[in-house]
């Protein structure tokens, strides 16, 4: 088969959800409010955490950054998505696609390695809250940070690297929503079997292993919370748990699905109906969930909003 030049002056066609919808106009519309919700809702959050000195805790810590990563990660491909769709220019350079490649796969395993952070670090201070602040010193939440950043990081340029690596055919269509790695191999021209298991493995260890840390750290707080004496502080906990696992599903259900599950599996039209999900929705969802229902995290927003942005009024 013939090969295009896949150098830098090269380009691809990106064949998105909104291409392949029956009313693109709605679902544009949809995609649009949704991004607003996350740039605000994550702005909000990564603003009220920073001003007020309450809330620079260990928790609260890995929240704001979960913020960052949501709010990065909704950037790299929500913009471009709804500008193509409205200026009808569905083109990506091999060097932007490379790069958005890059920094999807960093954020997005970023965010998978601290959601498994932010579930131990809910474990302790549900099970073992006398020894909340030995456990989960600022020390360690830096670590767990830095960890989560470089891992990812690293994970992320190699593939990207072996990925662009690959002599593509004539088609330069990527019927999916971004560029990332199921997509284009779709494209390639050589045997990629070989990488598509290492693709596999990689989706093992920075998926099912912090899924199985989530897991594990809601099933011990669930039997400790079991045993809470009162009623209300039960259901308030259970609660909260839920939704946070409905997220937290939802986000590694999807991922599981693109990275984990064969290609034969599932079809173009699935796969981009399911990176939104972990690209938009989810980034939309994070800052409403674990913020919605807390107290101290409400409390600081009206806080930070009555001392920064609403006027005092004057007194004569």
């Amino acid at each position: 088969m013939e090969l295009w030049n896949s150098s830098l002056g090269s380009s691809f066609i990106l064949m998105g959800i909104l291409n392949d919808s029956g009313s693109p106009e709605l679902l544009c519309a949809t995609i649009a409010v949704l991004y607003m919700l996350a740039l605000t809702s994550n702005g909000l959050l990564l603003l009220v955490i920073t001003m007020d000195v309450r809330l620079h805790v260990p928790m609260y810590l890995l929240l704001r950054q979960l913020s960052l990563m949501d709010l990065l990660f909704t950037s790299v491909v929500t913009p471009k998505a709804l500008v193509d769709f409205l200026h009808q220019e569905n083109t990506i350079s091999f060097g932007g696609c490379a790069l958005q490649m890059f920094l999807a796969l960093t954020l997005g395993g970023a965010e998978d390695l601290l959601l498994a952070f932010m579930a131990y670090d809910k474990y302790v201070a549900i099970c073992h809250p006398l020894n909340y602040m030995v456990l989960m010193r600022p020390r360690v939440c830096w670590l767990m940070v830095v960890t989560s950043w470089i891992l990812a990081s690293l994970s992320a340029l190699g593939h990207t690297l072996y990925t662009i690596h690959f002599p593509f055919c004539m088609s330069r269509e990527i019927r999916h929503l971004l560029c990332e790695i199921p997509p284009l191999l779709k494209l390639a021209c050589a045997d990629t079997s070989r990488y598509e298991l290492m693709v596999y493995v990689t989706g093992v260890t920075f998926l099912l292993l912090p899924l199985s840390v989530i897991v594990a750290s809601y099933i011990l707080i669930l039997f400790t919370v079991l045993y809470v004496p009162s009623k209300e502080g039960r259901q308030k906990a259970l609660v909260t748990c839920s939704s946070q696992l409905t997220v937290v599903g939802m986000f590694y259900g999807a991922a599981t699905f693109m990275y984990v599950l064969p290609s034969s599996f599932h079809s173009p039209k699935q796969d981009n109906i399911i990176s939104v999900f972990y690209t938009i929705v989810t980034p939309a969802l994070n800052p409403l969930i674990y913020s919605l229902r807390n107290k101290e995290v409400m409390g600081a927003l009206r806080r930070v909003l009555g001392k920064y942005m609403l006027p005092t009024p004057s007194t004569l």
